[in-house]
């Protein structure tokens, strides 16, 4: 039987090796794009929050000339 602790072993020294080639961003670089990340993630939740208010409004006005409200 393979002992699996050798492959384990195998794997996590491929996986460094690999690590070492990648370029790394500087921190000019990282700075930049948390700024992009962040502006991109506000920009999103904006249109979303703006999107489903409409939305909400548009089946609000449909659905009320549909059926008009009636005094219980």
């Amino acid at each position: 039987m393979a002992n699996p602790f050798r492959k384990v072993g195998i794997f996590y020294g491929e996986t460094v090796q690999e690590l070492k080639k990648s370029s790394w961003p500087n921190r000019k670089e990282l700075r930049d794009m948390t700024i992009v990340t962040i502006v991109a993630i506000i920009a999103l939740g904006v249109f979303i929050t703006v999107s489903d208010f409409a939305l909400f409004n548009v089946v609000d006005l449909f659905t009320s000339l549909v059926r008009p409200d009636t005094a219980l």
